[in-house]
């Protein structure tokens, strides 16, 4: 046993010898000279002050900032390249990228080479993209402060975190604001998006062919968009928040057999929910709050069960244009509506009469707009009379057979309400 505690020494001793920890003194060319000089595994402290960027990583390193270090790129490229595997970014400040969409300019840039990278407890100030992680597998980007460019229109900003072809990617607790999208993730797989704040952007997370991934426990803030999931599958998108988001606060587009859950939309401008084309999804136990529509629903999306939600105090609930009767409760459980009269006589928490939320002249309203003139006359009203009392002249919509009572009560986490930094 002793000799083969003495052979398993002799061969961790040249491993532990790598692992050097160094110094970089905050001076011109001082931070490219250490990386150029390092040997795969050491650690660089960077000292407080501005180190001169841009700089490319092509060997397993640590760089630790210390939370006082800023590397400047200068305003050309990205700021910080990695093209090397296990390499972590920490505690640093991370400013001046350059401008260009074709080069993707990024305070960090992860390639393909750059597996397992760590980018966490970081400020990304004023880069045209936060995080580039193109190609990169297993990449985690955790906890840091990411704020993009307010000199250009938001459609020529770039996004906080642009994720491509980046399987496993992990993206969590950022926070996350200005710039275009806060995560844009397009052509990859199995990536985790979790526990990030958004604010003042034009979609706070949005994906586009990107299946077997996770969408949870986000905060999106007065965005243009909350969340955008487009052409994707098997998705899940749960305990997500979505506060006065200017569209939609969850939109799906071609967006398949997917699980949205838990979620709370409250105050959008337009619509709480907006599903095209979307098809064989589970929509169940959301809140969906005080917004002109509760969910549009169209473009013959199929196949979807809606269950367990709360529609409460949209000016619409539920906008659907179609001639076919579509059932949103499910296995005994509809969803509750606030503007339900409803009563439960044995007391089982489900309505003793269905709700059908639209009739024949809200899609005449919503398909001829210059009809809400004639809201007032006796005609509409007795048309709107006949209806609820002959449901059979009804021409197809929304029923839910079994309304729920009680609605879901989804908290808004105590990060809303920190002041801005």
């Amino acid at each position: 046993m002793l000799r083969l505690g003495l052979i398993l020494a002799i061969l961790l001793m040249p491993a532990a010898a790598a692992a050097v920890q160094r110094d970089v003194p905050a001076e011109p060319g001082a931070l490219a000279a250490a990386v150029r000089e390092a040997a795969s595994g050491d650690v660089l402290h960077l000292a407080p002050g501005r180190h001169q960027g841009a700089i490319v990583i092509e060997k397993r390193l640590t760089l630790d900032g210390g939370g006082a270090a800023t590397i400047d790129g200068g305003g050309e490229g990205s700021v910080i390249t990695v093209a090397a595997p296990d390499v972590v970014l920490r505690g640093l400040t991370i400013v001046g990228s350059g401008s260009s969409h074709e080069t993707i300019d990024a305070g960090v840039s992860l390639g393909k080479k750059a597996r397992n990278a760590v980018v966490e407890g970081n400020r990304l100030l004023g880069n045209l993209y936060g995080v580039d992680i193109h190609g990169a597998r297993d990449a985690r980007v955790a906890g840091n402060v990411i704020d993009g460019r307010r000199d250009h229109r938001v459609n020529q900003r770039g996004n906080g975190v642009y994720v491509w072809n980046a399987p496993g990617a992990v993206v969590e607790s950022n926070d996350i604001r200005w710039g275009r999208d806060g995560i844009f993730v397009n052509t990859s797989r199995k990536n985790v998006f979790r526990n990030n704040r958004f604010r003042e952007l034009r979609f706070a997370v949005h994906y586009m062919y990107a299946d077997d991934s996770e969408v949870s426990g986000n905060l999106s803030v007065g965005n243009d968009l909350g969340y955008a999931v487009m052409f994707s599958k098997r998705l899940r998108v749960t305990g997500n928040i979505s506060l006065d988001d200017r569209e939609h606060g969850i939109m799906l587009n071609y967006a398949n057999s997917s699980l949205v859950s838990g979620n709370l939309v409250r105050g959008g401008e337009n619509r709480c929910a907006f599903l095209y084309n979307a098809h064989k999804n589970r929509i169940e136990g959301n809140r969906f709050e005080r917004c002109r529509i509760g969910i549009h629903f169209t473009a013959g999306s199929e196949r979807n069960a809606l269950t367990d939600n709360a529609f409460i105090g949209n000016r619409t609930q539920v906008k659907y244009v179609g001639s076919r009767w579509l059932e949103w409760s499910d296995d005994g459980r509809g969803n509750h509506w606030s503007d339900l009269a409803a009563y439960d006589v044995d007391g089982d928490g489900i309505a003793d009469a269905p709700y059908r939320p639209n009739d024949h002249m809200d899609h005449i309203l919503w398909t001829q707009p210059a009809a809400k003139l004639l809201l007032g006359a006796p005609a509409v009203q007795l048309v709107r009379w006949a209806q609820s009392a002959f449901p059979a002249l009804l021409p197809g919509g929304v029923i839910d057979s079994s309304p729920l009572m009680r609605p879901v009560e989804i908290p808004v986490p105590d990060w809303e309400a920190e002041n801005d930094r």
